[in-house]
């Protein structure tokens, strides 16, 4: 089964809601490996053959996306990790230079850091050494978008920004924390995620009294990559706590270095 988001990009978000915040359970609402049966067929574009099913419009994202990944051999991006209050109160940052390499290599340099040490210790390291640990394993097959774990439905379309998209509802079959409610936009044109918002389908934490995330987008090139991650999480007694991770300017080796013909 294939991934229909970027090389690069695959690790969970429910992995941002602060672990460390009021001690709460990770709640791992993964959208890292949104998938659909081998066996479901690609088909043209939807805008030609009239209103696609939700298989249909992941099947062709799955096709395009093949497309994009196997051009997709390196970058690099400057990341920027906050967590603020509900005010707007620096509680911690961290900015990393970070080394992407086909197919799951990363490698992360810290350029500069500022606010509670412990914060940045417990979350952002936290989330920079998990990257890498969602792509296999348990928490894998427990939380990866497939037909085993969602149901899928297409409830319409919506222009985000200048991309038009199609809207695709996840539906978790169980209550587990390891799974998500919610939905997902795939840009019409370019088949690719466009952006993903969403909550835990099980309560993460007696300490939690909700946890929202949204994941956006942005074309650069010709790929996918993050654009942002925002993660609000409302802990008792601490209150709303606002965990962002900002993906950008995005650097790209010269074209003969990432081409798909490449000769080593």
């Amino acid at each position: 089964m294939k991934s229909i988001l970027p090389r690069g990009t695959r690790y969970g978000l429910a992995l941002l809601i602060p672990l460390t915040l009021a001690a709460a359970e990770p709640a791992h609402a993964q959208q890292s490996d949104f998938v659909v049966p081998n066996e479901i067929p690609a088909v043209p574009n939807p805008s030609v053959v009239g209103d696609p099913s939700a298989n249909e419009v992941v099947s062709r994202v799955l096709a395009e996306n093949k497309r994009r990944n196997e051009r997709l051999q390196s970058y690099a991006v400057t990341r920027t990790y906050e967590i603020r209050t509900r005010e707007g109160k620096l509680a911690a940052q961290t900015v990393v230079y970070m080394e992407y390499r086909a197919p799951d290599n990363k490698k992360f340099e810290k350029t500069s850091e500022k606010g509670s040490g412990f914060v940045r210790h417990m979350v952002f390291d936290r989330l920079m050494d998990s990257e890498g640990e969602t792509a296999s394993g348990k928490e894998h097959r427990d939380s990866a978008l497939t037909s085993a774990n969602y149901e899928f439905h297409l409830v319409g379309e919506e222009d985000i920004g200048t991309h038009h998209c199609f809207v695709l509802n996840v539906a978790p079959r169980r209550k587990d924390k390891y799974l998500f409610e919610g939905s997902v936009w795939i840009e019409s044109h370019d088949f690719a995620v466009v952006k993903i918002a969403g909550h835990p389908a099980k309560k993460p934490s007696f300490w939690i009294n909700r946890a929202d995330f949204v994941r956006e987008y942005q074309k650069v090139d010709e790929f996918w990559l993050p654009l942002r991650d925002e993660t609000q999480v409302d802990v008792k007694i601490y209150g709303k706590r606002v965990l962002t991770i900002e993906h950008g300017p995005y650097v790209f080796p010269p074209e003969p270095q990432r081409g798909a013909d490449q000769v080593n």
